[in-house]
């Protein structure tokens, strides 16, 4: 008989006041228009498989598979995926942290974990499988998973992460909310959808969003709307009926309500000042 024994001889770091606030898995298509945003969390994104670039700061870098981009809270931030070849990621959304990367003034970084690909996808596709299945205890097990994963981080890096407390602020379902119209804009939501995805009363939840933006989830998804509907009126040939079908509008009219509202103007006017030179065209957006 052989038998090999490990003592552990100290006793284990704190428990850190983090917490796992999402895990999503997506993969880029021809019909979006990404649009640079901010978090309150901490965003880490591993490229799966792909290619494509990530906007951070106002620069452009170039991703591939099993790279990880890491993204501190207020950091402002696209996806771009070339279409050829499109990007497919998991992104983790961490509130309580700020990663530190040795650089006094960098706040994101990218690096590729090829070596540690199969422990790094394997541990992923746990953290999906777990958040999505939501049995009794998944909050715990999640937690657990999150925190090997950044020991496996530090491990196999040559950054000098370092892991510091920050104020916490949105709530999780805020969080979630938020997140799910920033990339489902253009379809059918009312507050009693949003209400169902978050789990939580829609009363409760309008309540809540509004404390923590200063502005109701409908108010917020009509924005949304309104920014990329400017793209389309500045850079397009559509006509208000289509842009007010593609951006999700109930009807026409509606769109012009809730634009001359956001605008103080019509979206004919706004169109014609951007034709005649009065204002610059909206940036190009990159497809995904």
């Amino acid at each position: 008989m052989s038998t090999e024994r490990f003592d552990i001889r100290h006793a284990p770091a704190p428990r850190e006041s983090f917490r796992l606030l999402y895990i999503s898995k997506s993969k880029f298509g021809g019909d979006w228009n990404s649009t640079a945003h901010t978090h309150s969390c901490t965003e880490l994104f591993y490229c799966l498989s792909g290619e494509g670039q990530f906007y951070l700061s106002g620069q452009l870098y170039p991703v591939k598979p099993d790279d990880m981009v890491i993204v501190n809270p207020q950091v402002e931030h696209t996806e771009l995926s070339l279409n050829a070849s499109p990007l497919e990621y998991i992104v983790l959304g961490v509130a309580g942290i700020e990663i530190l990367f040795g650089k006094a003034e960098s706040s994101y970084a990218i690096f590729n974990c090829r070596e540690n690909r199969e422990r790094m996808v394997t541990l992923l596709h746990m953290l999906l499988a777990e958040a999505d299945r939501s049995l009794d205890g998944c909050e715990t097990v999640c937690q657990d998973l999150l925190e090997v994963l950044l020991i496996w981080l530090v491990r196999c890096t040559t950054l000098s992460l370092q892991v510091e407390e920050t104020p916490q602020s949105d709530s999780r379902e805020c969080v979630e909310i938020k997140r799910y119209l920033d990339s489902n804009f253009r379809e059918d939501i009312s507050l009693d959808r949003l209400a169902e995805i978050a789990h939580i009363n829609k009363y409760y939840l309008a309540h809540t969003f509004q404390k923590e933006y200063g502005i109701s989830p409908i108010t917020y998804l009509n924005r949304r709307r309104i920014e990329e509907s400017k793209y389309m009126l500045g850079n397009t040939g559509y006509s208000l009926a289509q842009i007010s079908e593609l951006m999700g509008f109930s009807s026409p009219s509606y769109f012009s309500q809730c634009f001359r509202k956001a605008e103080g103007l019509t979206p004919n006017e706004y169109r014609r000042q951007v034709r005649q030179g009065q204002r610059p065209a909206p940036a190009k957006r990159h497809e995904r």
